[in-house]
């Protein structure tokens, strides 16, 4: 029995470059807008502050003693706390939908254009293909959640100040407290994302319209959500992808509580592993038709 030879110059580590991937995705209008709402949203929350007298005076009830009585209040008491409350308002749904775009997107749209099989025909091998397309794909969602933080605690700066970081259950957190608890809640929501992420990568290897695959993730997101407000369930809520959604909030305690965020983090990896795994096994098996 004869082994068939490679073609002169084909190597399978060369098929399929990340930087070929990012400027593929980077031309396309779904990445473009969804990296410039990331940017418009804190324009969008501090115009609506302005025009909505959202801000209190500082000898009003939001003054500096640093007791607020919402989010709101703590969003125009300074940049960091704007940034925070632009996250807030995110994390429950926006982000949900704008990774789930992102990752929902990859294989799917490529088999609905029928562009798929072409590129396996190059060949591209399947786990190369997936492998790009996952990181691209998490760069692209990485990048928006920190256009949206670093947008945010720019204007909330430029129109609020620098102050320390207000809390609705704890004392006033130094400035520079503040950043890396910040950046601390930001890395949180990053890891709660990939669940999302690898719901989303799933169904986009299993159907070829991208919408269902999109559409899919957010709606079982929100059916995890729903069910996470049941105390019937009982203990059976702590393994919902969603349970643990709201545990970055421990970050503004005085002192820290990171024991839910360890769950929470812990929970969103195993769940995006076995995710990411079962479209890895369902790809690398499946009849590519389109």
């Amino acid at each position: 029995m004869t082994t068939v030879e490679a073609a002169a110059g084909y190597k399978a580590s060369r098929t399929l470059p990340i930087w070929a991937e990012v400027r593929r995705q980077a031309s396309r209008r779904r990445t473009q807008l969804s990296l410039g709402f990331m940017v418009l949203l804190p324009v969008i929350v501090l115009l609506a502050f302005e025009f909505g007298g959202g801000r209190r005076d500082d000898d009003g009830d939001g003054g500096g003693g640093g007791a607020f009585s919402s989010m709101a209040d703590l969003a125009t008491s300074g940049g960091l706390n704007f940034a925070l409350f632009g996250l807030a308002v995110s994390a429950s749904f926006l982000l949900v939908v704008v990774v789930a775009l992102f990752f929902g997107d990859t294989v799917a749209s490529e088999a609905s254009w029928g562009s798929l099989r072409y590129l396996l025909a190059i060949p591209v091998p399947r786990a190369r293909l997936l492998g790009a397309k996952l990181i691209v794909a998490g760069g692209y969602s990485l990048l928006a959640l920190l256009l949206l933080t670093g947008t945010g605690l720019l204007i909330g700066t430029l129109r609020y100040g620098w102050s320390p970081l207000g809390s609705t259950i704890a004392a006033e957190i130094s400035p520079a407290e503040g950043v890396l608890r910040l950046l601390g809640i930001t890395a949180y929501l990053a890891t709660t994302m990939l669940v999302v992420a690898g719901l989303a990568f799933l169904l986009s290897v299993l159907t070829d319209a991208a919408l269902g695959a999109v559409g899919g993730a957010v709606l079982l997101w929100i059916m995890s959500t729903i069910l996470d407000q049941i105390d019937a369930l009982g203990d059976i809520r702590n393994a919902l992808p969603t349970h643990y959604t709201d545990a970055w909030m421990g970050l503004l305690s005085t002192p820290v509580q990171t024991e839910d965020m360890a769950k929470g983090a812990i929970s969103a990896i195993i769940y995006a592993t076995i995710f990411w795994g079962a479209a890895f096994y369902r790809f690398t098996r499946k009849d590519v038709t389109s």
